[in-house]
């Protein structure tokens, strides 16, 4: 076991702390990498305030983590000393399902491990990203592209993942019209990727506050939602459109968005349920779905994806010190996209 420093929530509600955590010792197939920056993501906050049920505490939040590996096991063949890799939201599964066989690791039929809040297979807790150091499986651990940097690149591995994977698998691309809900942490890169995918991509957001940056990112087109015109201008106009709020939103409304056989795919995840009446997607034959991360090949063609296009996550780096104060900037919707921790101030 090694100790490392890191921040903690101790209990439900109660603002992160620092403090010191065990390490398991690097084993046949693990790398220890030395955590250089981590995102805060909205799930962290969801996840330390027990919004989505009960959790497990002391919690160390983070699953947006980019570093270096400075020791691997005797059985690793992906990497080596010296690399520069990533951590996403799970750092292990079942690995024998139907899923993970697929590649689908997030989909584990038996549930996968996630970073933090978690209890992996040896029967201990697991804790993430807001930590000087990591020991993960290499099966979990994804390379980062010298094109890309640590910081920007670190909340690829859970905002970039969570929208590249439906924006590829609903087929975003030349002569699709795609909308993105949201203008935050996840929304940015659904712009950022959907644009690179070759789509017409248009924001809808709550106002016009964010438009000269959506445009500036790659979205072609920009609309208020809290305008009702909205809805009148933009009735059957998408092929896809991808939410990634976490407040609940009129489901019916924004399903009367999309074409005929169009998609709407959640990837904000609200704490309460939402109302939906079924005549919205019978009456065009729409799908309402939704889509959790990506497996790790994924993942990793994901990172291959924007290193190629040249662009990251758009970051405000801060201090450990500064993670309570972050969380709540990202409740208020005040940051620009996505915080990322500098690990060396932990």
């Amino acid at each position: 076991m090694t100790t490392v420093a890191a921040y903690a929530a101790p209990a439900a509600k109660a603002p992160l702390e620092r403090t010191t955590i065990e390490r398991r010792p690097v084993g046949g197939h693990d790398v220890l990498i030395e955590i250089k920056f981590a995102g805060i993501c909205h799930s962290d906050i969801h996840q330390a305030r027990e919004g989505w049920g009960e959790a497990i505490f002391p919690m160390v939040p983070g699953h947006e983590i980019a570093g270096i590996v400075t020791e691997v096991g005797p059985g690793v063949t992906k990497f080596a000393v010296g690399d520069r890799v990533g951590v996403g939201c799970m750092v292990d599964s079942c690995r024998e399902c139907e899923n993970c066989q697929a590649g689908l690791e997030q989909y584990c039929t038996r549930g996968n491990v996630g970073t933090y809040n978690a209890v992996g297979k040896d029967g201990e807790v697991t804790y993430g990203g807001y930590s000087t150091h990591i020991v993960v499986d290499e099966a979990f651990t994804v390379r980062i592209p010298e094109g890309l940097a640590l910081d920007e690149a670190a909340p690829l591995l859970c905002a970039g993942i969570t929208t590249y994977s439906p924006l590829k698998h609903w087929n975003a691309g030349p002569g699709k019209k795609v909308a993105v809900v949201g203008m935050g942490g996840l929304g940015h890169m659904g712009v950022k990727i959907a644009h690179a995918l070759g789509a017409e991509v248009t924001v809808l957001s709550q106002s016009l506050r964010k438009k000269d940056d959506g445009l500036k990112l790659g979205a072609d087109h920009y609309y208020a939602t809290s305008d009702p015109k909205t809805f009148q201008e933009l009735r059957g106009s998408f092929d896809l459109i991808l939410s990634t709020v976490s407040a609940p939103l009129d489901l019916d409304t924004f399903l009367s968005l999309l074409k005929t056989d169009g998609a709407f795919v959640n990837v904000g995840a609200p704490e309460e349920p939402v109302s939906l009446n079924l005549f919205s997607v019978i009456g065009g034959r729409k799908t309402l779905a939704g889509s959790g991360i990506g497996g790790i090949r994924e993942t990793q063609e994901m990172l291959d994806f924007c290193a190629e296009h040249g662009f990251g996550a758009e970051i405000e780096l801060i201090s450990a010190s500064e993670i309570n104060e972050a969380y709540e900037r990202v409740l208020g919707s005040d940051v620009r996209y996505r915080f990322v921790i500098d690990a060396a101030t932990i």
